[in-house]
Formats: C-alpha cells, sequence, structure tokens
C-alpha cells in the first residue's frame, strides 16, 4: 500500500471544511495504489474518495481535474472532482495538492472473473471514452511519460546491469524497443486523443454486470487510441496467457460506440506490443528496482505477455479482429 502522508484529525477536518463535505465521522486509509496516499472518508453527507497527490506539481492536479470534469460532463462513467471552497477541484495540504471525489460502491474483477460480456462491456465503456475525448480540445494532450523516449531513458538505467534476474529481459526489452521505433509511421497514423493509458481492472468498478465507474486519471494524456486499446488488451485479456476471446469480445464492444479506423486496425497488434514492453519496463524501473514488496507488480508477469505476443498469438488476436 501506498501511504506517504499520514492525515492527523486536525487535517482531516481541515479537508472537509475546504471541500465542504460536511462533518466527518470516520478515516480510513485505502490498502491500493503505488503513487499517491489515499483515504475513504464517511462523513454526515456521504462517502468521498481523498488523495493525496505525492511529488505532483499543481499544474498536473489541476489538468487531471480539467479532463476528467470534461470527460464525467460528457457522459463518461466517472466520478468528477469534488470542487473546493474557492472554485478550484483542489486545494493545499502543506506543500501537496488534495483531489477529493464522490465516493462509488462497486467490485474490480480478479482476472479469471472476466467473462466475454464483460469484455464486450468494457470495450464500449472504454470507446465512449475515447469518444468523448475526441471532443475535448486538442490543446489540452499533454505529452505521456510513457513516450517512446522514456521508455529508452527508462531502460538504459538498467540495460547495463549484470543482476542475472534482468538478463533475459535486458535483451528481450532491446529488441522490442527497436521494433517500436521502427512502428513509428504506422503508429503516429493511427486516431489521436485523450487516452486513460492505465485502464486496468483495478481501475474500472462493476455493479450487477455493468460498468459503474473508470477510476484513476493521473496518468492520462494525449496519444494513440490504438495504444489504449492495447493496455486494455494486454491486462483485461490475459489469464495465464493470451484469452484472444476476451480480445475479440472487448474489440467487439468498442467498435459498438467508436468503429476503429484503417489507422488503428494497423496500429493496433504493434501497440500491444508496446504496452506489454512498457509494463515490464516500468514494474523493473519502478518495482523490482526500488525493491518494494509488491507482488502483483512483479514484472515478469508483463515479459510473458511480451513473449507470448512475439509468437503465434499476436497473429491469432490480428487475424480474429
Amino acid at each position: 500500500m501506498a501511504q506517504f502522508t499520514a492525515l492527523a484529525e486536525s487535517e482531516i477536518a481541515r479537508l472537509a471544511d475546504a471541500f465542504q463535505l460536511g462533518d466527518v465521522r470516520a478515516c480510513a486509509p485505502i490498502a491500493a495504489g503505488t503513487i499517491n496516499s489515499n483515504f475513504r472518508v464517511t462523513t454526515d453527507r456521504g462517502d468521498y474518495f481523498v488523495r493525496i497527490n505525492e511529488g505532483k506539481s499543481e499544474a498536473d492536479v489541476a489538468w487531471e481535474a480539467r479532463v476528467v470534469r470534461a470527460l464525467a460532463d460528457g457522459g463518461v462513467v466517472t466520478p468528477a472532482p469534488v470542487l473546493a471552497g474557492d472554485g478550484k477541484p483542489y486545494a493545499p495540504l502543506g506543500r501537496k495538492w488534495v483531489s477529493v471525489f464522490p465516493w462509488r460502491d462497486g467490485k474490480h474483477l480478479a482476472p479469471d472473473e472476466v467473462t466475454a460480456e464483460h469484455a464486450d462491456k468494457f470495450g464500449a465503456a472504454l470507446a465512449e471514452l475515447h469518444r468523448v475525448g475526441l471532443a475535448v480540445p486538442a490543446a489540452w494532450r499533454r505529452g505521456s511519460i510513457y513516450e517512446h523516449e522514456h521508455l529508452v531513458a527508462r531502460y538504459d538505467r538498467f540495460a547495463d546491469t549484470l543482476d542475472p534476474a534482468l538478463g533475459r529481459a535486458i535483451a528481450v526489452l532491446a529488441d522490442e524497443l527497436v521494433f517500436a521505433d521502427a512502428a513509428q509511421r504506422t503508429r503516429r497514423r493511427a486516431t489521436q486523443g485523450i487516452i486513460h493509458g492505465d485502464l486496468f481492472r483495478d481501475n474500472v468498478l462493476w455493479e450487477a454486470g455493468e460498468v459503474v465507474a473508470i477510476l484513476d486519471f493521473e496518468q492520462a494524456s494525449g496519444g494513440s487510441l490504438a495504444y489504449d486499446l492495447g493496455v486494455c488488451i494486454n491486462d483485461w485479456c490475459w489469464a495465464d496467457g493470451p484469452r484472444i476471446d476476451l480480445a475479440v469480445a472487448l474489440v467487439a464492444g468498442y467498435q459498438r460506440v467508436r468503429p476503429l479506423t484503417q489507422a488503428d486496425r494497423d496500429a493496433l497488434p504493434i501497440e500491444v506490443r508496446v504496452a506489454a514492453t512498457r509494463f515490464t519496463i516500468t514494474r523493473i524501473t519502478d518495482v523490482y528496482l526500488a525493491r518494494l514488496a509488491n507482488p502483483e507488480k512483479d514484472f515478469r508477469a508483463f515479459l510473458a505477455r511480451v513473449d507470448a505476443w512475439r509468437g503465434p498469438a499476436l497473429g491469432q488476436l490480428t487475424a480474429s479482429l
């Protein structure tokens, strides 16, 4: 659990007053995430998700809040940020910035719980996010910290290590970065818009078989919609190996809402590989090398995906879509 900041009772009360949440009844840390400090705050007016944004500038926090508000106003099933008394969707806590969202009940799906019906409905929700995001001014599209140059820089941090646990990963990732770079022209031709960038199962809540909330847009940016779809395929369509049937259902649900262009189709199999490469690299730099005890973010799980997509699985996926 990431909890870099503990909240004193006086601080909780000040935040509740700043966001006009009501009288605080309870505050509990949330055992999820690896970046921010998150809490569930209960007041006489309801429950709220309170996030202390660790290591972020005011501009970063403001950008996310503005985009999430626009998506929510456009009909995306995501809770819009609560406004503080001064009209801003965040408030200071010392040198850090706090965001507050209405609490949403629901459950996350485990890998073996995802059915074709779930994949179809999730694909439609992702497409709706992309469709609404395309109406957001292009000037809002900030760059991603996971663009190719950033991934190469991260890779270079461990490329010369003699750690035997990383030996094979280093060789495979070198090949994949060359592959991604060679495919840049095809990748850039895909539709560009607002992407979530990290829409794994733990960022989606379900209730009664329906998507009720899409959460956590802190890694959102401008980017390729095909790439965002590739990220999702890597998480939603994997259970000890690629689930091509789930990928087919996910893309079918997506296309009911926003049909893929030919350029999107050309880029998608590339982006599936690129996304697997990204998460292998970031889990090496952010978890393995940082010596964090987080078995759910073992880089080997995504290295297995890289291996799968380098083999016949990618052809099977492409032929099925």
